[in-house]
């Protein structure tokens, strides 16, 4: 299988510090303002949410097309929920909202099959001690 790198530099404080984040094609800024309040730039929760909705698409798309059927489009949206325990600042919640359009999948099947890419795909099974909620329509 594949390995894949990403870089990140941090300079500074935590407060007053800035940093970069970097890989394929992207590289772009982070700060404590745009990680815990709001500011301009990324943050670590942002990229999680996107591998995250990225890779469910993906694995769902793939499961669609296990069923001899060809999904139109798999769009799908994370919400990272970052929070706080006695540790610190923790991920606890991340939602995942997609909607497939997809000729010949019945409701039932679709059902299925959007919980089995939420349980199975990579990222999920990263994420797992988050609690990853589900909200999947079929237009």
């Amino acid at each position: 299988m594949s390995v894949r790198t990403a870089k990140s530099q941090w300079n500074g404080t935590l407060k007053d510090g800035k940093g970069t984040m970097n890989f394929s094609n992207y590289s772009g800024p982070y700060t404590f303002k745009s990680r815990f309040e709001e500011g301009s730039g990324t943050n670590p929760e942002e990229l999680v949410g996107a591998a995250h909705s990225g890779c469910y698409s993906m694995f769902l798309a793939a499961l669609i097309g296990g069923e001899g059927l060809n999904p139109e489009s798999v769009e799908t949206t994370a919400k990272v929920h970052l929070g706080k325990d006695d540790i610190g600042p923790v991920v606890t919640t991340i939602e995942l909202d997609c909607t497939v359009k997809c000729d010949g999948l019945s409701q039932e099947k679709f059902q299925e099959l959007s919980v089995a890419a939420k349980q199975k795909c990579p990222i999920s099974r990263l994420v797992a001690a988050a609690d990853v909620k589900l909200n999947a329509v079929l237009l």
